[in-house]
């Protein structure tokens, strides 16, 4: 009789939606057959996922998710392990975008992609022939109100990130100021524009709850011209009514280049007692075998280029992955320098009361800007 293999038990976290969960949970089943590696996850909501300080999980877990704009901030705590391993190769061939690159940092690797996302527009197939081609497409239905937009933090930042990149001015991520002004205040005036037209719901809204939202037999919303994809909405069954994803309507005449890169990347603690098993898994769970398998298949958005070019995985997903890969090609990175985070919520912060209170595009660009100067190391 054979014996079951035994190995260390380790622990991850991840964030707390079926896209974040599921398919490590089922890749973390075969790894235990193949290894005898067991992994446990726990789950934190999205509002943490995108502020809860990584150094504090590396205290708690081998294996941490993170979003690629912390990695100023781990590098300079030395909480993280860098990957700096010669198995690389496969993972790095198949980057979607910069998903990839964006984890390095300094000279390091801090993460590997294991989800690829940015802002795209969903759409729902069953009341739309077609998506919106542009913002006239969009003022048009909003007018009709049937758009929404997640505005709650920082969601309107990622959506003026994403607009003044369109408009041929992305954020400079090396200072001294971000935006560039006159850009920013026609990209501020945008989504004013849109403002009469939503729900006031949507100022307290992250994509999932939209999604949501939209995702009822009855709801009105047709439209999200800007909003991070989720694939598992396209699926059948996944919610009573399916939504479909397309590139980002042009602006101006402008192709979908310049939304604010997204997704996630798997980090092994530098405190982790079993720090080897935790960098096998984390190789093994980014490469081309798991992601376009169990990684795709158990609900996973994957975020190496196997998957998003599979047939199947395409055939599941209304095209998802196709509809969507020249927005996510030409996607921006953002800034990531140590104190980078803190600017995303106080900058988040500063757009949300200027579009509440009807504040002066102008005042509130030079506001972003100041508070980026003062995040920037000295």
């Amino acid at each position: 009789m054979n014996e079951t293999k035994k190995g260390p038990s380790l622990r991850g976290m991840t964030w707390n939606h079926p896209r974040g969960w599921q398919p490590l949970e089922a890749c973390s089943a075969i790894w235990q057959e193949r290894t005898g590696v067991t992994i446990t996850w726990d789950k934190r909501s999205l509002q943490d996922f995108e502020s809860f300080p990584v150094d504090q999980l590396a205290r708690e877990y081998d294996l941490i998710v993170i979003d690629h704009p912390h990695v100023g901030q781990v590098a300079r705590e030395n909480c993280l392990l860098p990957l700096d391993d010669a198995r690389l190769g496969p993972v790095a061939a198949g980057s979607v975008g910069a998903s990839y690159p964006s984890y390095y940092w300094e000279g390091h690797q801090w993460a590997l992609p294991i989800d690829a996302a940015t802002q795209v527009q969903a759409w729902r197939p069953d009341r739309m022939k077609a998506p919106a081609a542009d913002w006239h497409d969009v003022m048009a239905l909003a007018e009709r109100g049937h758009v929404a937009l997640p505005l709650r933090s920082p969601h309107a930042l990622m959506t003026l990130y994403s607009l003044t990149g369109q408009l041929g001015a992305p954020g400079r991520v090396d200072g001294p100021d971000l935006f560039h002004r006159a850009t920013t205040v026609a990209a501020i005036e945008r989504i004013r524009s849109l403002l009469p037209y939503l729900d006031a719901a949507c100022f307290d809204e992250d994509p999932i709850a939209v999604f949501e939202r939209m995702a009822q037999p009855a709801s009105k919303i047709h439209c999200v011209p800007l909003i991070y994809g989720y694939v598992s909405y396209a699926w059948d069954g996944f919610r009573p009514a399916r939504i479909a994803f397309a590139d980002m309507p042009l602006l101006d005449g402008r192709p979908p280049i310049g939304s604010a890169l997204g997704g996630t990347g798997m980090a092994v603690s530098a405190r982790s007692a079993h720090a080897a098993q935790a960098v096998d898994f984390a190789l093994w769970v980014a490469g081309p075998e798991a992601q376009a398998g169990p990684y795709a298949a158990a609900g996973g958005q994957p975020g190496h280029a196997a998957a998003w070019e599979d047939e199947a995985v395409n055939a599941r997903s209304l095209d998802f992955y196709r509809a969507t890969r020249a927005t996510l090609e030409g996607a921006w990175v953002r800034p990531r320098h140590d104190g980078y985070m803190t600017y995303q919520e106080q900058g988040s912060a500063r757009l949300l009361a200027g579009l509440r209170n009807g504040d002066e595009p102008g005042a509130i660009v030079d506001d972003l800007n100041r508070l980026f100067r003062e995040s920037l190391p000295r």
